[in-house]
């Protein structure tokens, strides 16, 4: 994965709470990124056929289909298993950052998230997965 620059970033956002999506949305908006929204995993994956996004931000407690599982379909598809997912997630609890990586996440953020690092934190994880891609640190 390269890392593109921001202007370049197209953006699937997964997440059931209006306001964490429209603080998210409005950040990555304002610095340049094109921003996709699903309210679930089922939402998610049908934008998915449609939206080739550089990453995804992934809540993990959502109706119909969860993060997680999600997060498993994603990985069972061979055109999707090196898409970068964030999660985007209130799971802020002792372990749980610790969990969502050792299942495979690209990265965790945890809500409420700070506005005034949210793009930089985003750019730390993408420079982790181009790092382990092999590709150096890119501008992200």
């Amino acid at each position: 994965m390269t890392n593109p620059a921001i202007s370049e970033w197209v953006v699937l956002i997964v997440d059931d709470e209006p306001d964490n999506v429209g603080v998210a949305q409005k950040v990555l908006r304002y610095n340049g990124a094109e921003v996709h929204i699903a309210r679930n995993g089922v939402e998610g994956l049908a934008m998915l056929e449609a939206v080739r996004p550089t990453f995804i931000l992934l809540d993990l407690s959502m109706p119909e289909m969860d993060g997680w599982e999600m997060f498993e379909r994603i990985r069972s598809l061979p055109t999707l298993q090196q898409l970068p997912v964030i999660a985007l997630t209130a799971h802020a609890m002792s372990g749980d950052r610790e969990k969502v990586l050792n299942a495979g996440f690209n990265g965790y953020i945890s809500k409420p998230f700070r506005i005034a690092s949210f793009v930089e934190d985003i750019q730390m994880w993408l420079r982790a997965v181009a790092k382990q891609d092999g590709q150096g640190e890119g501008s992200a």
